[in-house]
């Protein structure tokens, strides 16, 4: 069989072990494998944060760093959130890489576990977040984060949807700019009155795409039905 490699800096990866059928050898490569994706998802960080602080989109026919990303996007087709976690791992590698380098954190450790770390930071102690971004896996830290995230917010009291402005407290929260289509008008809104009404019966949101309208009015009723047997059981 031909050896196919592919190399990242001056890690390369021998791809010639999807064939063998050696379970140690399969193994060892699987492993390789796997470290080499974080190498490349830490490397495509890095390179991008490059790009936007350099402003070197410009150079290569862009306006700005979002036009470069969707361009980007349609040319390898990667989705668009994949290439700003990516460029969120590399701003968040680089603004803490001082305390990184401290706990020894590398590509091993997991670099899409750096896209939740700013949020860690803000509701736990600096050496207890350190820590468990080094010893918990990506999803233990996920929950980590989150664990008491939604109860942390304060129930919203006094809303108030005027035009296109949701007011909190007698403050303007969200501005929705008047020019964009109406339909998108109409679902930023609906969206809103459904956040504030949650917060202020202090529940919980959990967002769904769906695909079309058929889905919507599927889902809605299993949802329904579901919701009223939980609400049973309690």
């Amino acid at each position: 069989m031909k050896t196919l490699t592919i190399g990242l800096g001056s890690y390369t990866i021998n791809l010639s072990y999807a064939g063998s059928d050696k379970p140690e050898e399969l193994d060892q490569g699987i492993r390789d494998t796997v470290m080499g994706i974080r190498r490349y998802i830490l490397a495509a960080g890095l390179g991008l944060v490059k790009m936007k602080t350099g402003q070197h989109f410009i150079d290569l026919g862009f306006k700005n760093m979002t036009a470069y990303v969707l361009g980007l996007c349609k040319s390898t087709k990667t989705d668009r959130s994949t290439i700003y976690n990516w460029l969120k791992i590399g701003e968040t590698y680089l603004k803490y890489r001082e305390e990184l380098e401290k706990i020894g954190f590398t590509e091993a450790d997991g670099p899409s576990k750096l896209v939740h770390l700013e949020r860690a930071l803000q509701k736990a102690p600096k050496d207890e977040v350190f820590s468990n971004l080094i010893s918990m896996s990506l999803r233990k830290f996920k929950d980590y984060v989150r664990s008491d995230e939604a109860e942390s917010v304060e129930a919203v009291k006094d809303w108030e949807i005027r035009g296109n402005i949701l007011y909190i407290d007698g403050r303007r929260a969200i501005i929705i700019n008047g020019s964009l289509d109406q339909k998108i008008i109409d679902m930023l809104l609906a969206a809103m009155r459904a956040s504030c009404r949650a917060l202020e019966r202090e529940g919980k949101i959990l967002v769904v795409h769906l695909n079309n309208a058929e889905e919507l009015r599927r889902f809605a009723r299993i949802a329904k039905r579901e919701r009223r047997k939980m609400r049973r059981e309690k």
